[in-house]
Order: C-alpha cells, then structure tokens, then sequence
C-alpha cells in the first residue's frame, strides 16, 4: 500500500497533515483518540528536495542531490485528478508513449502528436484531469533544485527561457527528431550522474541542462511560427477583450487589467499571451493595453468635453496624474497639451 504526506487545502480537519491511502482514494487522519477518515475534495502535495520525491514514488536513492532523471515514473494506484502538486524544483518533463490524459493547448488541440514537453518552475501547480498510464520509457523527467545552478551563468539566464512561465496546458509539441535530439541531451546528464563524480560534473550537468533549454526555446519558437494563424485568432480576441472590459463594470470596480487576467480571459498564462503578441506585432501585451487607453482616452478628450480627470478615472486610473504620465510617455506631451493641440 502507498501512503504519501499530503498538505490539504480543507479547514475542517483537524491536523493540518493527513496520510493519504493511495488505494482507498482517502485521507486517514488521527487525532489524539479518535481515528477517522475523510473523502478527498482537494489535496496539496509540496515537494521540497529531489530526495523526497524519491522517497514519496518509491525510487531508489538519487544519485545526486540537486538533480534526478526518471524515465518512467512507478505505478501508483492513485487519481491524481483530485491533487495539485507544488514544489521547490524545476521541471521538465517529456511524455512518451501515455494512456488516459491528452494534452491540450487551451480550448485547442493540435497536431505534433510525437511528444509534449512540459516545464514548471518552483511553486508553480501541477494537476493532471485524469490518470496518467506510461505505456513505455521512452518520455523522461529532469528535476533539479535551484542550488544546482545557484553559483552559474544559468541561475540568471534561465529566466529568460519564459516557457517557465506558461501554464501545464500551454505544453510544446515536439517532432520525433526534435525529441530524439533533446533525449540525446538528457543521457548524457544520466552518463554524469551514474560515473564518478568530479571536478567536473556539476559543470557538465549544468551545460547540458542549458542547452536543451536553448533547444526547447528553438522548439517553441517553431511552435509559434506554425500556428501563425491560430496566433492571429488569439490577436483578435485579445482586442475583442480590451474592448469589451473597458466597457464594463468591471473597469470601475477592478481598475485596469493585468497581464494575467488577460491571459485568463483567453485560457492562457499572461507570459505566454505576451509572447504570441509579440511574435505576431512586435509589441508586447501591456503595450497593447496601453495604446488601447490611449487611443480610447483621444477619443474621449475630444468629443465628449470632459476633463482630464474624469478621463482617467473613467479609464480605470485611480490617480489622474498616473494617466497623464502615461499619456505623455506614449505620445510626447500632456493630455492637456494635446488637447490644446487639436
């Protein structure tokens, strides 16, 4: 039988900690006299090192303390549909041969069927919407603790690879060459692991790592590049967005929106909704939102009499010298000034 700790998200337990009966789908949990069960709504489970997740799955010792690959993750009579899982680590995970989940980009399905590589950074949640079966070894998980690359190049560079930001459904697709290229990357950080470790190692591993990130950024670029017209869609209902949030309630009550409520008007993360902007115009999403204001605030000033205050409020601002420096930035003078103008 496997058990596993699990941080719950209820608050009608009593312990904030319960074991988790992986064959029973339930929490058993105890208090000081009284031993009870209780139906699983939500778990969370935390990793914090690479040596819990070997202890958690059943896996032998790491071989090393700050990175792990598994090549095929160990049954475990368990639905995963009910636990979201966080951890300190990265992760990227190629999906072989699977059974019982499908991979989806948004509301959307794709091809590039060879293989899904997924990416998550430390904290970031992982849920699966039903169980996952391997049917082969040949997908594979690199996981490893940000101490690994604490004292590298990589530990600043690495935030430029913004993949790591995207949500588990944004996953890339990769061909069958592209895979075996990526999957050459990743034995060799296995040959490092399983010989003698030494002065060089720690060096070798991290290279290695770094390029199949740089490969996995080449993929995504190409990833882009083939669904221009998909991208194009996503361009028109991000407009449709901003026009029709502006027009609401919402604009009053909530401000201006961010890039993640964006992002989550068109089931995607605000990093990835950027992105696809910037491929497809050269701008990024906030400057979109923006020139939107802008142009809307125009429009206003000149045609409805109003003040420059009334102008930001209505705008969402909720100081009007915010607005008028965000006017001037955008288009070399003041909104009085412009008025003036014209």
């Amino acid at each position: 039988m496997s058990i596993l700790i699990l941080r719950i998200a209820k608050t009608d337990l009593k312990q904030p900690e319960e074991k988790y009966d992986f064959q029973k789908d339930t929490f058993v949990s105890y208090d000081y006299n009284t031993k009870y069960t209780s139906n699983i709504m939500e778990a969370f489970y935390h990793i914090k090192s690479i040596s819990e997740v070997h202890t958690s799955f059943g896996l032998e010792k790491p071989l090393h303390p700050l990175i792990t690959i598994i090549r095929k993750w160990p049954e475990v009579a368990f639905d995963f549909s009910n636990v979201k899982i966080t951890s300190d680590l990265y992760l990227l995970s190629m999906k072989g041969k699977i059974k019982g989940t499908t991979f989806r980009y948004g509301k959307n399905s794709y091809d590039f069927e060879e293989g899904t590589l997924v990416f998550l950074a430390p904290n970031q949640v992982a849920s699966f919407s039903d169980p996952i079966e391997e049917l082969d070894d040949s997908g594979w998980t690199i996981m490893f603790h940000p101490d690994l690359i604490r004292k590298s190049e990589l530990v600043r560079t690495i935030k430029a690879f913004s993949f790591f930001n995207y949500e588990t459904n944004e996953a890339l697709h990769v061909s069958e060459k592209e895979k075996q290229s990526l999957l050459e990357l990743v034995e060799k950080i296995h040959l490092e692991l399983h010989q003698n470790i030494d002065k060089h190692s720690q060096d070798l591993i991290i290279q290695n790592l770094e390029t199949i990130l740089k490969y996995s950024n080449r993929y995504y670029d190409r990833q882009f590049y083939t669904r221009t017209n998909l991208n194009k869609d996503f361009i028109v209902r991000f407009v449709q967005y901003l026009e029709d949030y502006f027009s609401s309630e919402d604009l009053i009550s909530k401000g201006i929106p961010n890039l993640t409520e964006c992002g989550k008007a068109l089931n995607m993360s605000g990093s990835y909704l950027s992105d696809l902007l910037k491929l497809e115009t050269g701008r990024s999403a906030k400057d979109h939102i923006h020139s939107y204001i802008i142009e809307k605030a125009k429009t206003t000033l000149l045609n409805k009499g109003v003040s420059v205050s009334e102008v930001a409020y209505n705008l969402g601002f909720e100081y009007p010298q915010h607005f008028s420096k965000l006017f001037k930035s955008k288009t070399g003078m003041s909104p009085t000034e412009y008025l003036n103008l014209n």
